[in-house]
């Protein structure tokens, strides 16, 4: 009897372990099961009990819905909004699509290289004359235009430069935007012609002695935009505090704070008015460098200026132009740092390329709207008015945008899309999020926030080697304190549907 007993301990004992091992050894499950039950018990944590959820995730290959909640409800995108602007620039316009700006006289220079008369530098929405897309030099910027003029053989204008801007109609900026975005740099105003993406990068160096007022460096050095300095030298310790004032119609900043004395200096940015004028005064300036001197002033002519003063290209000589880099150079530069006067300029590109009349942003969301009923994301689904997700009305649900990244994932300029989306611990918005997790050179997603907003929709490979698309948006989220604020919280979703 003893025997026996033993004998099934024994059995027992081995069936255990046996157990145990092929535990071990076995390959991580995707059953929607398991997921959903990991899932629903991050999503149901009581720092929600006053937010939504919207998740929506998808086998890529199979079309199977792994988990979903929410997903047919309307939400805030936030940035996510990008995704539905670059599908829609890279659709209608193409890869290798380029934006031509072109310089225009009453007639070609002679052999004396003079131009009697204006030179007209008519935009088009290229937003690559930016040290952006110069390696960070600021120089550079500005030089492609300066290579076209001087390579025409223009030695002198006896006129002025006038920067035009009425390639695109309606206001310079997108719908819904907030008076309080539009003194911050990420609320840069949009203009057929733009220059450094119409901002103003600054450096606030300490002075000399505490008390003192901090100095202010302008990158590219420029006195475009005035400053009102009342900002002093604090004591050695602390952090710098800057706060930037610019009346919407002025090309003047108020500034105040501080910045800890001894230290390397603080960074921001400020966007100027009239970006245009800002294009033309930059190359005046960088002209005169290479020789080329312009006897008249500069100004700006726009949409409206052009009612009354309407502008015949057929009776004009274009004496040079410069193209842009190809759109998916552009659309990297949008998606990867989130840029929103890109995704602008893309959504009026479309928009001034549709030959619908009227408002150039209108045209833009009504190509956008006939792009997305075609892949069957109808009205009930999107609520977008503009291009950059900065509007506070734009709403998506989880499952359009999930429609829409399969979609592109088959489309004819896949490659040029799926390279822009930021790479988890590695670059772009997603550069510090997911590093030493399953994550990192694994989620290629678009990043999203607004007040009270948090968005990450792309693509991911689970550990059982399935490949997802995925949207996760988190509305009206009241952060408990930093250890819990949204984009953590959608991290560790992020981290939950990949261990499944």
């Amino acid at each position: 009897m003893v025997k026996g007993v033993m004998a099934r301990v024994f059995r027992c004992i081995c069936i255990q372990l046996f157990l145990a091992a092929s535990l071990l050894n076995a390959q991580p499950s995707s059953s929607p099961e398991l997921l959903s039950a990991r899932l629903d018990a991050l999503l149901d944590a009581s720092q929600f009990a006053h937010a939504q959820w919207g998740v929506k995730v998808v086998a890529l290959d199979s079309g199977k819905t792994l988990f979903e909640r929410n997903a047919d409800k309307l939400m805030k995108p936030a940035s996510n909004a990008k995704l539905y602007t670059a599908a829609l620039a890279l659709d209608r316009l193409g890869p290798e699509y380029r934006i031509r700006t072109s310089f225009y006289a009453d007639a070609k220079p002679g052999a004396d290289g003079i131009i009697h008369g204006d030179l007209i530098v008519y935009g088009r929405g290229d937003p690559t004359f930016s040290a952006r897309f110069n390696g960070g030099d600021y120089q550079k910027a500005i030089q492609p235009a300066v290579d076209a003029i001087v390579g025409a053989g223009i030695k002198s204008v006896e006129g002025g430069l006038v920067g035009d801007e009425s390639y695109f109609r309606g206001p310079p900026y997108g719908s819904d935007w907030t008076w309080d975005d539009l003194e911050n740099y990420y609320g840069a105003p949009a203009s057929a012609l733009t220059f450094q993406d119409n901002v103003i990068d600054l450096v606030f160096n300490p002075g000399e002695t505490v008390g003192a007022p901090c100095s202010i460096v302008t990158m590219p050095a420029t006195t475009f935009v005035t400053f009102s300095n009342r900002t002093e030298t604090s004591e050695a310790h602390g952090r710098a505090s800057i706060r930037l004032y610019r009346p919407l119609d002025k090309n003047v900043a108020w500034v105040w704070g501080h910045v800890p004395h001894g230290s390397s200096g603080h960074t921001d940015s400020v966007p100027v008015n009239e970006p245009a004028l800002w294009f033309v005064t930059m190359l005046k300036e960088a002209l005169a460098e290479k020789g080329v001197a312009v006897s008249g002033g500069v100004r700006k002519m726009d949409w409206l200026d052009r009612e009354t003063a309407p502008l015949d290209i057929s009776k004009l000589t274009e004496v040079a132009f410069v193209e842009s880099r190809p759109l998916a150079e552009i659309v990297k530069g949008t998606l990867k740092p989130s840029e929103n006067l890109y995704a602008q300029l893309m959504l009026l590109q479309v928009g001034a390329k549709s030959g619908l009349t009227g408002d150039t942003q209108q045209a833009g969301v009504s190509e956008l709207r006939k792009f997305l009923g075609g892949i069957g994301i109808g009205r009930d689904m999107e609520e977008l008015d503009e291009g950059s997700g900065l509007s506070r009305s734009a709403l998506v649900t989880p499952s359009a945008t999930v429609k829409l990244l399969t979609f592109m994932n088959q489309h004819r300029s896949r490659a040029a899309y799926f390279d822009a989306l930021p790479i988890g611990g590695i670059d772009g918005t997603l550069r510090n999020r997911f590093k030493g997790t399953p994550a990192q050179g694994n989620v290629h997603a678009k990043t999203g926030s607004l007040g009270g907003v948090d968005t990450l929709s792309g693509f991911m490979t689970n550990a059982a080697g399935v490949k997802l698309v995925f949207s996760i948006m988190l509305n009206n989220y009241r952060e408990p304190d930093a250890e819990h604020n949204g984009r953590i919280e959608i991290d560790k979703v992020v981290n939950a549907i990949i261990r499944e």
